[in-house]
């Protein structure tokens, strides 16, 4: 007789389909109440009082799952993308400035309000182009509403969201395992009545249907008439929609083995650019924002959206029939713009905001792709499979109880070091003094330094930062900037230290990253004589004048100007040989010259000459040609 553990581990051995259950399993199925423990466990971690590593602690879950944003996943690596996906990485900023966390659903309806599309790569979640700005819009927008105090109208205000995943039982599994359904593949009144869960699950089971050899328009017609869902997603000038059969589709392999696949009804994708590189937002948007622009980027993208439009709403239209008997609607759609296109009101509307079967997918969600749809539908009707060392949660909860019944004590807080008036001072000069030399305003400098009687031997504030560590002076920051006139300028004119060292032990010239800055040490040498800094501290090489370093340059332009026109004569060579190869060899062929052969006009020969060469060449190669032939035209004009 087969033992339990052999039972559940023969029932769990594959992933379970939520429309096709084993009927042993199924028997037994069981809901769990909500005083569980799953869901005493996401209430302890979802709960601001109770510290999630308290929980951790303690409990052990084998499913993958993060507590922070309430979604579960398939797979480590589903895990892994959602950890740096835009979702998480606002929860986790928005629990460090003790805001509210946002499920999914939430979270895409908060983007969706700022308009933006965070559509990044299929490989990667929501984004697109700046990975900070929507989060940094969400949290400000968030930090305005709580010091506004308008909550009640705010779209980031937390709501009281129910746990995604509906929780069962059974007798043939262990005590500590849970089974759990998505919510979302429930209609509203069978999520009214949890306690008839398993009932509901029971009737929506479908006999797997055998896929016939060679009949493939049968199957196509038989197939819409199945129970279906219809799943969609819109942003960024991607959508995708697709119609999976719920009944699943048994596909039978060499040695007689059978797989169970979905079964796709009916798919397509599109793609237009509609959506602002670098700046966010749709085209539709910024007009509204901003007015309308009047660029041919502004222009194509006004033309994309309107063709994007068109084309979904005729896909929709051709779909009608398939939508209409659909079970159930799972859409994405972020963004006023992406909601009218398919919720707007028009002549033959078919997704309507109020249809009892729409649905928003409970978990993150990438790129609007065909793999993507059919990733998400695996998701929504795979059962999850959870694990919970009872005997561990019931240790936190006592610990918990422990720690609330001891009496707190206030913690002292942490007071912030006051700063000076010379400190404050200071780091505004740093702030304006950087910034000039960043963009080379040398007047601008020494206006400021001469105006605010800054000394030479300031160094930056606070001096324990990474930057003011490697460049503590502004002589350094120029010559890393590899900026040889503001070294000059600070040199000569602010009379800048060039011994000083960094926290490496660096000079400024040490940090010179080319020759030209290099050479603007040495001819400060020059000018301000060998006693007035110590060179060889500041290691500075000899002196050179500015008459020699101009003198250098002018050789080594000339060299290269010189080694540019023979490589041009050479390879000119080059060419008028292969071609006279080529000719010879033609000829040679043709036993003399070709017939229909047409003599070369000018302009091709032209062509021919100038074949190979980089633009700068044949510019130069067309200005010689007009010289020699101005040149021609004198000689015969005197002649005459």
């Amino acid at each position: 007789m087969a033992t339990d553990a052999s039972i559940a581990e023969e029932l769990l051995k594959r992933p379970l389909y939520v429309y096709d259950l084993p009927q042993a399993l199924l028997a037994t199925l069981s809901a769990k109440s909500e005083d569980d423990a799953i869901n005493t466990l996401d209430n302890a971690v979802n709960t601001p009082e109770k510290p999630e590593d308290t929980v951790q602690e303690y409990a052990v879950a084998t499913s993958t799952s993060c507590n922070l944003c309430n979604v579960s996943f398939l797979n480590v690596q589903e895990q892994r993308v959602h950890v740096r996906s835009d979702h998480h990485r606002y929860n986790l900023k928005a629990q460090l400035r003790g805001n509210p966390t946002l499920n999914e659903v939430e979270f895409n309806k908060a983007v969706g309000e700022l308009d933006e599309s965070i559509s990044g790569s299929e490989l990667s979640s929501e984004e697109d182009e700046d990975d900070g700005t929507q989060l940094t819009a969400l949290l400000k927008r968030q930090a305005k509403i709580s010091q506004t105090g308008e909550e009640e109208d705010a779209p980031l205000k937390k709501r009281t969201g129910k746990n995604p995943l509906f929780w069962l039982s059974s007798s043939l599994l262990p005590s500590n395992t849970s089974l759990g359904v998505y919510r979302a593949l429930f209609s509203d009144a069978e999520q009214e009545e949890p306690r008839y869960l398993a009932d509901s699950l029971r009737k929506k089971q479908l006999a797997p249907i055998n896929t016939p050899r060679n009949n493939s328009q049968a199957q196509g017609s038989s197939a819409s008439s199945s129970p279906h869902v219809f799943l969609c997603m819109i942003g960024g000038g991607h959508f995708a929609a697709m119609i999976v059969s719920l009944a699943p589709e048994i596909h039978r392999k060499q040695g007689g083995v059978e797989e169970r696949q979905a079964r796709v009804i009916a798919h397509k994708t599109f793609h237009r650019y509609t959506t602002r590189r670098k700046q966010g937002g749709s085209q539709s948007a910024s007009d509204a924002a901003r007015g309308a622009a009047h660029s041919a980027g502004s222009s194509l993208r006004r033309y994309n959206e309107a063709a994007l439009e068109k084309e979904i709403r005729e896909l929709l239209s051709e779909w009608r029939k398939m939508i209409d008997d659909a079970q159930l609607l799972f859409v994405r759609a972020t963004g006023s713009t992406n909601r009218r296109i398919l919720f707007g009101q028009y002549d033959g509307q078919v997704l309507r905001n109020n249809d009892p079967r729409l649905r928003g997918f409970p978990f993150s969600t990438r790129r609007a792709t065909q793999g993507e749809l059919m990733r998400c539908f695996k998701e929504l009707t795979r059962v999850k499979v959870s694990q919970i060392d009872e005997a561990a949660l019931a240790a936190a909860e006592a610990k918990q109880r422990e720690e609330v019944s001891k009496p707190s004590t206030p913690r002292p807080q942490q007071q912030k070091p006051k700063v000076s008036k010379e400190d404050e001072a200071a780091m505004l000069h740093t702030t304006q003094i950087q910034a000039l030399i960043r963009r080379s305003k040398i007047p601008a400098l020494m206006s400021y330094l001469s105006k605010n009687s800054i000394p030479p031997s300031f160094t930056f504030h606070p001096s324990d930062s990474q930057q003011n560590f490697r460049c503590p002076t502004a002589l350094h920051l120029a010559s890393n900037l590899n900026s040889p006139a503001m070294v000059s300028a600070l040199l000569t004119k602010a009379e800048a230290d060039p011994t000083t060292t960094n926290g490496e032990g660096r000079t400024p010239f040490e940090l010179a990253g080319d020759r030209a800055t290099r050479d603007a040490f040495r001819v400060a040498r020059h000018e301000l004589g060998e006693s007035k800094w110590n060179w060889d501290a500041a290691k500075v090489p000899s002196a050179i004048s500015k008459a020699d370093v101009d003198s250098r340059a002018e050789r080594e332009r000339k060299t290269a100007e010189e080694e540019e026109k023979n490589r041009r004569k050479a390879e000119l060579h080059r060419l008028k040989m292969e071609d006279a190869a080529k000719e010879a060899l033609q000829a040679k062929r043709s036993g003399g010259r070709a017939l229909g052969s047409v003599e070369k006009t000018a302009s091709e020969k032209r062509e021919e000459e100038m074949r190979g060469m980089t633009p700068e060449m044949r510019m130069r190669l067309e200005r010689e040609r007009r010289a020699r032939a101005a040149e021609e035209r004198i000689k015969r004009m005197q002649g005459k």
